[in-house]
Parts: structure tokens; C-alpha cells; sequence
């Protein structure tokens, strides 16, 4: 009897599926604004870019699969069950109402609206009125999920890639400046892959990796493949798939940034880098086409994460609201979120980006390595609570600066900039998560040998 497995053609549909799931306003945005910011060492930016952007997205989903975990909820769950609760809530809110979810708003208003209207018009205005008419669209659609997402993702996204792609190909074709020729911004001058690693961060899909696995594999299963080893291959394969296509539009979106400096001075954000570049290339149709395709597609993702945060949170609290309830509430505090703009939801995602992605990456490798230790608990907990520990000074030091001086945070940070190595290259999670695992280990091995020590000894006759 043999074990079925996708076909190759099966392994691009799912590719497509994740592909789809991971790209919406943050794929578009921070690429292009990594180039203006890295210039002339954008080809070293792209590697720590593409880490942390492709490479630990795909392996989130990678260990949803390998552990044979039925959801995030199951995989966080081998620290403690109540952290698994704890960190399920953490993400869902992170990739949804908190940041995810009003910057998708924000990306269209900057996109569509932004270069509509004249120096002396009052833009807060305006956002409040887009952000309204459009969470009202998401409210409609989430509370009657139907053949409105899949339309969108049939008809929008490939009709925003082809856009994207001509316009990718036409400022390629007609470079503002030569790549070698764009001076980089400060924190890029010597060391463009450490502060490009961070970038990654702002797209999400590593936490989102970790959400969207449950999905893939389902996908697969529905395909009638039911081995779980084997669901595991099809999904790190066609993982690898939707991740190359990713890494191709990344290096080309980094490389039209970086080559829009000869026309345009550095955007406040990639947003506006954006909507700059595609005005030049292709004129206000092209704008205004482009600008469409970009708001459906950020509303599609805005109806699918509204629908799986609500989903999430009525497993989790089964005897809190309803899922129309929880509906109503993420969209609202997302409308809310919305109106303080694009530059200010990137500033403050970041510190929190910062505090739960060591946690994640470090989740996501003890998944894909917990053969090696059996999973045991006392590995997954050490090393969660010495990662969770450092990441909370990294999350002090990316507060903004008048914040940091409000709270009195300078020794703290001066502290934690002295103790921890690579901290200032934003990394300083990396020795404390490696010493967590060494007392993991240990206490394991311990463990282990006091077990062996209280086995009878039976005399040899």
C-alpha cells in the first residue's frame, strides 16, 4: 500500500495558498523602504532581510507540522499550558487588531487617498472617513464569510501582481540611479544585515507562521494526504516554493527602493515610497490602478484575519462572546487604531515586534530541533523564560526616545547594553536563549540519571 503524496502540481496550489496568506501590506512596504534606507549595500540588507522575512515564516509553519501540533495554541502549549493560552492571545492580537489589521487600512489610505489630496487638506479627516467605509466592508464580510475573499483572491491578487510586476519591471528597466551611487542612511552605513534582520520583523509573517500552519495542513489533509511525516515534507517543500517566490519579489522591491533615491528623498515610510515610485512610472491611471488592486488585496487580508482572530478567541474563551461579538470588537478597536497613521503604527509595532519575536524564533527552533531533546518541558521552558527575559530590554530600548526619557529607562537600557552581548545590534536574546537551552539540557540530563539511580538492582545468580 503506498502513502500518498502531493503532486507537484498539488505543491504549488498549496504554495499559492501560503504564498496568499503571507503577503499583504507589510511584503509591500517594508522591501521598498529597506532600499531607500540601504542604498548602496542593499544586496547585503537583502540577506538579513530574506532571514528573517522568508526563512523563519516558513519554518514557523514548518514546526506547526513537525511537531504534529494542531495549532499554535498545542505547539506554545509544551512551555505550559497557561502560556500557551498566553501566547496564542499575544500573536492573534499582534497580527491583528493591534498592528496588522489598521495597517492594512493605512496602506490603502497612503496608496489610494494620500496622493489625491492638496498640502492644506485635513489628511486626519480623510483617514477617519476611509478607515470607516472600509472596516465597515470588513464587518459586512467577516460576519458573512462567503465567495467575497475567494473573488478577491482570485480575481485582485493576481491582478495586483501583475501591476506590481510592471511596475517592477519599468523602474528596473529605468533606474533612477545607479545602486552603487546611493549613499545609505546611518544605522545602514557598516552593518546593513543586522538593522535589515530587524526590518524583516515589520512584515509579521514569522508570528503569522506560526498562526497559519493549522491552515496549511489542513489544506493538505483536504487533499488526502494523511501521514503525518509526509504532510510534514509537503509542507516544508511547499514552503520552500511560496518562500522563493517571496524572496524574488523582496530582492526586486529592495532593489527599486534603492534606485528611486536618484528621483525621490527618503520616504517617512514605505508606504509613501510606494505610491512616489508607481506616480513616476506609471502615471496617475497606473497610480490609480495599482492603488485599487493594493486596497482589495489589504482587504481581503483584513477580512481573513478579523475572521480568524474572532475564530481564535471564541475557542480560547468559549464562555466570553460570541464569534459575532468578537467580530465587532477587533474590527472597531482596529478602526480605532487606524487613525493615529501608517509612520506611527510602524513606530510602535516595532518595540513589540521586538519583545515577542525572540520567544517566537526561539519556539520555532526548539520545534524543529525537539527530537534531539524529546521535547521535554524543562528545555522548552528554560530557554523560553531566558528569551523572554533579554527580549524585554530590547523592547525598552526600541521605545521611542521621548518615551525612554519619560520613564527614566536610560540606566536600564545602559545596563542591559553593558551585560549582553550583540545588544545593540538588537540580537541580545541570542546568549541568554543559548544558556536557558544549556540549563534545559542539564536539568534534563539530571533528571534522567536520578531515574536510572532509584532502579532495583537484581543480583546476578
Amino acid at each position: 500500500m503506498t502513502t500518498k503524496k502531493l503532486t507537484f502540481r498539488q505543491k504549488i496550489l498549496v504554495a499559492g495558498t501560503l504564498f496568499g496568506m503571507f503577503f499583504g501590506a507589510g511584503n509591500l512596504i517594508f522591501p521598498v523602504h529597506l532600499g531607500q534606507m540601504a542604498g548602496r549595500n542593499a544586496v547585503v540588507a537583502m540577506i538579513g532581510f530574506i532571514i528573517t522575512a522568508v526563512g523563519i515564516p516558513i519554518f514557523g509553519v514548518a514546526a506547526i507540522s513537525i511537531t504534529h501540533s494542531d495549532g499554535l495554541q498545542t505547539l506554545s502549549g509544551k512551555v505550559g499550558k497557561g502560556y500557551g493560552i498566553f501566547f496564542t492571545c499575544l500573536l492573534y492580537l499582534t497580527i491583528g487588531p493591534l498592528f496588522a489589521i489598521p495597517r492594512c487600512a493605512t496602506v490603502s489610505f497612503t496608496t489610494g487617498i494620500t496622493p489625491l489630496l492638496g498640502p492644506d487638506s485635513p489628511e486626519w479627516l480623510y483617514l477617519l472617513v476611509f478607515s470607516a467605509a472600509f472596516f465597515a466592508f470588513v464587518l459586512f464580510f467577516s460576519l458573512r464569510p462567503g465567495k467575497i475573499t475567494l473573488w478577491i483572491g482570485k480575481i485582485i491578487n493576481p491582478l495586483f501582481l501583475f501591476f506590481f510586476a510592471v511596475l517592477i519591471i519599468a523602474a528596473l528597466l529605468s533606474p533612477g540611479a545607479a545602486i552603487s551611487s546611493v549613499e545609505p542612511t546611518e544605522a545602514y552605513q557598516n552593518a546593513s544585515f543586522f538593522p535589515a534582520l530587524i526590518e524583516g520583523y515589520g512584515t509579521m509573517d514569522a508570528i503569522a507562521g506560526l498562526a497559519f500552519g493549522i491552515v496549511v495542513i489542513d489544506v493538505i489533509r483536504r487533499m488526502g494526504v494523511n501521514n503525518d511525516d509526509i504532510i510534514a515534507e509537503d509542507v516544508l517543500s511547499s514552503g520552500l516554493l511560496a518562500g522563493a517566490l517571496m524572496a524574488l519579489i523582496y530582492v526586486l522591491s529592495i532593489l527599486v527602493g534603492a534606485q528611486s533615491r536618484g528621483i525621490f528623498e527618503l520616504s517617512e515610510n514605505g508606504g509613501i515610497a510606494l505610491t512616489q515610485i508607481a506616480g513616476h512610472y506609471l502615471g496617475g491611471v497606473g497610480q490609480f490602478i495599482l492603488a485599487f488592486t493594493i486596497t482589495f488585496a489589504c482587504l481581503k487580508t483584513s477580512i481573513g484575519l478579523v475572521t480568524s482572530c474572532a475564530e481564535t478567541f471564541v475557542k480560547l474563551f468559549p464562555h466570553a462572546l460570541s464569534y459575532r461579538a468578537w467580530a465587532v470588537v477587533f474590527t472597531l478597536f482596529s478602526l480605532i487604531v487606524s487613525n493615529i497613521g501608517l509612520s506611527a503604527i510602524i513606530t510602535y509595532s516595532v518595540p513589540v515586534l521586538m519583545l515577542i519575536y525572540p520567544p517566537a524564533i526561539t519556539l520555532i527552533l526548539l520545534a524543529l530541533l525537539g527530537n534531539a531533546f524529546q521535547h521535554n518541558k524543562k528545555v522548552y521552558v528554560c530557554v523560553t523564560i531566558c528569551s523572554w527575559a533579554a527580549s524585554i530590554f530590547d523592547f525598552l530600548a526600541a521605545l521611542p526616545d521621548e518615551m525612554q526619557s519619560a520613564l527614566h529607562l536610560e540606566p536600564v537600557i545602559a545596563f542591559a547594553r553593558h551585560t549582553l552581548p550583540l545588544f545593540d545590534l538588537n540580537l541580545g536574546w541570542i546568549l541568554p536563549s543559548l544558556v536557558g537551552l544549556c540549563i534545559g539540557l542539564l536539568w534534563r540530563q539530571k533528571e534522567k540519571s536520578a531515574d536510572r539511580s532509584h532502579l532495583p538492582v537484581f543480583p546476578i545468580s
